[in-house]
Parts: C-alpha cells; sequence; structure tokens
C-alpha cells in the first residue's frame, strides 16, 4: 500500500494501494508550484516504479488538475516502455479539531490524501471510476471516525479495494453461470429482488450487480418510479434467490431471448477470467437495451400516423428478444400521450396473441 505525505502550507498525506500494484493518496486543494511534497506512507507498489508515479501524481498536482473528491483516470508507463497501465487517483482533505491549550476556541487542521490504484487499462478502469469516488468516501468516512480500528484498518481497507470494486460483476457471474438471465431480466424489468441465505459479502455482489445492471440514470427518472411501481404492482412477488445450497435457486423469476443472449456473451468472457472484460459486457447489455427502447419509441410515434408503421412496431417487438419489457416501459412513457398510448394498447392486443416464445 503506498502512501505520501503532502506539505503545502498544510499538512497533506497521500495514501496508495492496490490488489494489483496500485497506489493510492489524497489531497483537498490543488497545490501549485514547487510548494507540495510528497512523502510515501505505504505501498505493495515495486520500490523501483514508485518513483515514476511519484512523478506523475506531482505533476498533475502541479497543474491544478486535480480536484478533492473527483477522482480522474488516466494511463501511466511504469519502467516498461509501451506498456501502460490503469491508474485512477483521488483526491480528498481530512479534517481534525486540535483544541487550543490556551483558548477554549479549537481551529481545524487539515490533512490532504492522494489515493491511487493502479489496474487494468485506462478504459477498463474509467469504467468504475463512480463505485471508486464512493469507495474513497468511504475511507475518508473511515479515517474520520475514531472507532475504525486505526492504520491497520486503513491499509486492509485499502488494500481490497480490487476485491470489493471491480470483482463483484465476476464473483456474481461465476456464481450464477445459466441462471444469470434470470438477474438480467430482474435488472431490465426492475423487478424487486431479494436474496436469502447467503453471506453479506455475496448479498452485497448480487445488489451491486443489479444496480449496475439497471437503466436507472439512463431513462427519465419519472419512468423509472412509475415502472417500479408498475412492476412491483404487477409482479405482487419479488424474485426470490436462495443461496442456501450449493447452487442458488431462483423463484418467481422471468426470462426472454434477450435476456438469454447476453448470458451466454458472459459465459463466453468467463473463459477469460477478465474482471474489466464483464464490466464492458454489462454496459453494452444496457447500451444494446436502450437503444432498442428509443427504437421502438421512434416507431410507435412513425405509428400514431402510419398503419404500416404500427405493424414495424409489433414485428419488431416479437423479433427484439426483449419485447415484453419493452411494451411496459414505452406504456409507463407514453401514459399521458393518448394518440400514443392507444398505440401502445393494440400493441399490447398483438402481443398477447403472439407465442410466447417470441417475446
Amino acid at each position: 500500500m503506498w502512501t505520501a505525505r503532502e506539505f503545502p502550507v498544510k499538512l497533506a498525506q497521500q495514501r496508495a494501494d492496490s490488489d494489483d500494484g496500485s497506489p493510492g493518496g489524497t489531497n483537498a486543494e490543488t497545490p501549485s508550484g514547487d510548494d507540495f511534497s510528497l512523502s510515501l506512507v505505504d505501498t505493495n507498489l515495486p520500490s523501483e516504479l514508485e518513483p515514476e508515479l511519484r512523478s506523475f501524481i506531482a505533476k498533475r498536482l502541479s497543474k491544478g488538475a486535480v480536484f478533492e473528491g473527483l477522482g480522474n483516470v488516466a494511463a501511466v508507463e511504469l519502467r516498461i516502455p509501451g506498456y501502460r497501465v490503469g491508474c485512477y487517483y483521488c483526491l480528498f482533505q481530512q479534517e481534525k479539531l486540535l483544541s487550543q491549550t490556551a483558548s477554549t476556541d479549537s481551529e481545524q487542521k487539515s490533512s490532504e490524501y492522494v489515493v491511487c490504484f493502479l489496474g487494468g487499462s485506462e478504459k477498463g478502469l474509467e469504467l468504475f471510476r463512480p463505485e471508486l469516488d464512493k469507495y474513497i468516501q468511504g475511507l475518508k468516512n473511515n479515517m474520520n471516525c475514531e472507532e475504525s480500528g486505526g492504520e491497520n484498518h486503513i491499509q486492509s481497507y485499502l488494500s481490497s479495494w480490487f476485491a470489493d470494486v471491480v470483482c463483484p460483476i465476476q464473483r456474481v457471474v461465476h456464481l450464477f453461470q445459466e441462471k444469470l438471465t434470470f438477474l438480467l431480466h430482474a435488472a431490465l424489468s426492475y423487478t424487486p429482488v431479494e436474496v436469502k441465505g447467503s453471506d453479506e459479502k455475496t448479498k452485497r455482489d448480487i445488489h451491486r450487480f443489479l444496480s449496475v445492471a439497471s437503466l436507472q440514470g439512463l431513462i427519465h427518472e419519472g419512468t423509472m418510479t412509475s415502472l417500479c411501481m408498475a412492476m412491483t404492482e404487477e409482479q405482487q412477488k419479488s424474485v426470490t434467490i436462495d443461496c442456501s445450497s450449493s447452487q442458488p435457486q431462483f423463484h418467481n423469476a422471468g426470462s426472454n431471448r434477450f435476456c438469454e443472449d447476453w448470458m451466454q456473451a458472459f459465459m463466453n468472457g468467463a473463459e477469460g477470467g477478465n474482471p474489466f472484460l464483464f464490466r464492458q459486457v454489462l454496459e453494452n447489455f444496457k447500451l444494446k437495451a436502450i437503444q432498442d427502447t428509443n427504437n421502438l419509441k421512434r416507431f410507435i410515434r412513425q405509428a400514431e400516423m402510419n398503419h404500416y408503421a404500427l405493424f414495424k412496431c409489433y414485428m419488431f417487438l416479437k423479433n427484439c428478444g426483449s419485447g415484453d419489457i419493452l411494451l411496459k416501459i414505452v406504456k409507463v412513457e407514453h401514459e399521458e400521450m393518448p394518440e400514443a398510448k392507444n398505440v401502445v394498447a393494440v400493441l399490447e392486443e398483438f402481443m398477447k396473441e403472439a407465442p410466447a416464445q417470441s417475446l
């Protein structure tokens, strides 16, 4: 684990850590010029590579390109020409109240940290930047908590970043195998999921997967809320995952051809064992779902004026593999639009007559 101290006007420390050899440090305000220095506190990065990483971070700090709480991802070349590794780095500030001996007043003294994590490629690590930002916030909270367990706890927290942030999706894929299709369907349809008989780590992994796999943030927030309510009312029961036996069992789960196809994409990626690849597959899964949703909405707008376009809507729903979910999404979105609502109602009737296996 690599930590550095920074000495601008205020004392600053930096930590670095990685499961791959990732360094970490933090800083609340970006120092400039030569008014700061970096001091290594702890690291698992080989000593011969540490000066190069130190130089990289110092240049970023001196340019004023780093801001508190906002992580950055860049490619860093360490010792091996032509080989570049992804580097996440983030600044944060820890504040402590120091009692004055001669006064009842107290002043704040801040410690600034730069945390760095090395692993994978720049593109791969960028996929996890939101989660890494949250991880740094957790580190900050631990350091501000007097009962956090001290230096050993902080070191353990930092050294677990790769397993805690990057690997959950991979662990879920390996846990469920072909049954992953049920989890994908639940995420896409916003069906509540209840996990029973598992340890806390597995439960966190499953809910992390569901959170990343959902379209939240990609579809209008109001639509998401209405869709969640509609799915909850329709399903009445959440999907239940029983992990008490060696093979997880799903109850009240659904699936469709779209989710089955993407499950196979995850299975193909499992052979390589690259955790960054699984996240990319999941992002592609969401991208395709959004593309299909947008295509259907475009067809619906056309169908308001054109009966042939209505047939195109029907054929699209029938062949896309996720017609059951897409129809629910557009139904919620067009609830207050009479003409579009009528088109959706007709499509619902058509789809009820279509063979279930075509969805």
